[in-house]
């Protein structure tokens, strides 16, 4: 296998890979090709998109290679109505995601102390979309949960790793970005759900429907 053939085979898995794909994991697929012969591939294909001005790049995403539509185009993904979307965050689960991801791994006493208010419903629907998960438990009396972030919100918020993490005002105006990929909410009276635990099904406590461009394209 060349080079072009084997580039176009590492396009053809990151189209359908639907997750981020490590280069460790190509070069389980591609047992004969080095893996740095495999980076190199990754990162020629990622520049050929950024060349020619194409609609989907390649990001490096959650510790592997993601394919994902171009921010210019999120206007037209946003008209495309079969597209599914995720539901955007409330403010106080983006503040609870924000102390959780810089202060990890911390207990709910300890993000409660920082709020000022009650998270105990905010950090079940953190989980319930798959952005916050228990990691351990505190060795001290009562043996606490600790919390911290997952492999989806490095997905959400297109980080590399956690040492990509932005200053806490460029987090907000990365979840601010998000409006453009997502359909206008519906209803009133999200924030205010969330803090008292929220209903389920509603938008802050419904598990997110997950999309990535690859699997939006692949079913196009």
């Amino acid at each position: 296998m060349d080079d072009q053939q084997l580039k176009s085979a590492i396009e053809a898995l990151l189209f359908i890979g639907g997750a981020p794909l490590t280069a460790d994991r190509l070069k389980g697929i591609f047992e004969d090709a080095p893996k740095e012969r495999i980076e190199e591939q990754l990162r020629q294909l990622k520049a050929e998109y950024e060349a020619r001005g194409a609609g989907v790049m390649l990001a490096e995403v959650a510790g592997g290679w993601q394919l994902a539509t171009c921010p210019d185009q999120a206007a037209w993904v946003r008209k495309f109505k079969t597209v599914k979307v995720t539901a955007r965050l409330s403010r106080p689960a983006l503040e609870t995601l924000a102390i959780i991801a810089y202060k990890q791994p911390v207990t709910r006493p300890e993000i409660e102390a920082i709020r000022g208010v009650n998270i105990g419903g905010i950090v079940r629907n953190l989980m319930e979309r798959r952005l916050v998960k228990i990691v351990g438990k505190k060795d001290v009396p009562g043996k606490p949960m600790l919390y911290g972030t997952t492999t989806e919100f490095l997905q959400y918020f297109g980080l590399k790793d956690l040492s990509s993490l932005p200053t806490l005002k460029e987090f907000q105006e990365l979840e601010a970005g998000e409006d453009a990929m997502l359909e206008p909410p519906q209803g009133g009276g999200d924030e205010a759900a969330e803090g008292t635990g929220g209903a389920p099904g509603a938008e802050d406590g419904s598990p997110a429907e997950e999309t990535v461009a690859t699997e939006a394209s692949g079913q196009g």
